[in-house]
């Protein structure tokens, strides 16, 4: 009799929690955990690009002084003020791309990504917290330089045109941090990953028209700069500033768009299959 009693009292098991088609705590708490990753080395993650930007700046400036000459579509614009857009988003560029990319290494050499495939994290969950974390890393790095180079003086970033700074930001990001994570999901030490960002990464975004106009280029490398995605994210970002593109704006709205949806899509296919994370 006693034993029913106590069972009786007993609280009654918690139903086993209910998610809709996305599990938005799980969601969040990737993100959270993403951000709070790189905010707690801030000097490391934050402060340093910035610093790196700068002296890209600095080192321009006293070279060139105001003796730059741009032609072509650039012709009579302040270097300075060309250069400045193509700094700020590719420290953007990049540091999105090292969040997702050394999170998942990370991850992988420590064997601790069960901490984020057991929980009910879908594919399109788990590529969303790692992408968006990585975006909040590059944007923050982005507005950080921008401010740090406007206020120093060593440019002009006033803006002509806010939607393209918006848009190609973001599509920046996205992209970047999308293909960050497939670097970090298909390396498996950080041989692998530095292969990825010194012979990828970081050619495409010196050779994209970050340092110079591309129509300086002979054939066929002119043309072949147009098959570079961030050509597009460069020019379209520094086209909100300068208000002069290379292209065609919609052309890069568009090809930004297709290539950044098209990353996206393969990072939710790896975690899909669990490639290389799964046994």
């Amino acid at each position: 009799m006693t034993d029913e009693i106590s069972a009786a009292a007993r609280p009654l098991p918690k139903p086993p929690r209910s998610y809709g088609a996305i599990n938005w705590i799980g969601l969040w708490t990737l993100y959270k955990r993403e951000v709070g990753r790189f905010l707690k080395v801030w000097m490391q993650t934050l402060f340093a690009p910035v610093i790196t930007t700068l002296l890209f700046m600095t080192v321009f400036k006293l070279a060139f002084g105001n003796r730059g000459e741009l032609t072509g579509d650039f012709a009579g614009l302040d270097y300075n003020s060309f250069l400045a857009p193509g700094l700020v988003i590719m420290s953007m560029l990049q540091n999105a791309f090292q969040n997702t990319s050394s999170s998942l290494t990370i991850a992988k050499v420590q064997g601790s990504q069960v901490d984020f495939l057991m929980p009910p994290l879908s594919p399109l969950e788990l590529t969303l917290g790692f992408i968006f974390g990585a975006v909040t890393r590059g944007l923050m790095v982005g507005i950080i330089g921008a401010l740090a180079i406007h206020f120093s003086g060593l440019a002009s970033l006033d803006i002509a045109n806010i939607w393209p700074v918006i848009w190609f930001s973001l599509m920046a990001t996205i992209f970047l941090a999308a293909l960050g994570a497939v670097g970090g999901i298909w390396a498996e030490k950080f041989d692998h990953l530095a292969a990825v960002t010194n012979f990828v990464i970081v050619p495409l975004t010196f050779l994209s028209g970050t340092f110079y106009d591309i129509k300086v280029l002979v054939e066929p490398f002119q043309s072949a700069a147009h098959f570079d995605p961030i050509f597009y994210l460069i020019d379209g970002f520094r086209a909100g500033f300068i208000g002069v593109s290379n292209s065609d704006l919609m052309v890069g709205v568009i090809a930004s768009g297709v290539f950044t949806f098209l990353a996206g899509v393969w990072v939710w296919w790896l975690f899909r299959i669990g490639y290389k994370l799964k046994a």
